[in-house]
């Protein structure tokens, strides 16, 4: 495996763990109720930016991925969609980019 194929494997693996550290503790202090979590994503003008800027972005990279698979059919790749909308485009975009860089046979 290439040493750029790892860089983005451990990105990925970062962009998995390290955001799921910090809602995990979201969820110990707050319970599971998701309500009190999307109100806190709009409690300012800089939260409702920031959650504005991942959500445009986690759009963008599901269509460049679906266009991609459409033309690549590297099936496998359309794991990184649930992963950008499940964990976030922190791990999603570095698993595209690990699943479309392997090589070609």
């Amino acid at each position: 495996m290439s040493v750029l194929r790892l860089i983005y494997l451990a990105l990925a693996i970062w962009g998995a763990i390290h955001p799921m550290y910090f809602f995990l503790q979201w969820f110990g202090e707050h319970g599971w109720d998701l309500g009190p979590m999307l109100k806190a994503w709009n409690v300012n003008a800089a939260a409702r930016g920031l959650v504005w800027d991942l959500t445009i972005s986690a759009i963008a990279l599901t269509v460049f991925i679906v266009a991609e698979v459409a033309t690549r059919r590297n099936w496998l790749a359309l794991v990184a969609i649930p992963a950008t909308f499940c964990i976030g485009v922190s791990c999603g975009l570095p698993l595209y980019l690990f699943l479309r860089s392997r090589p070609v046979r």
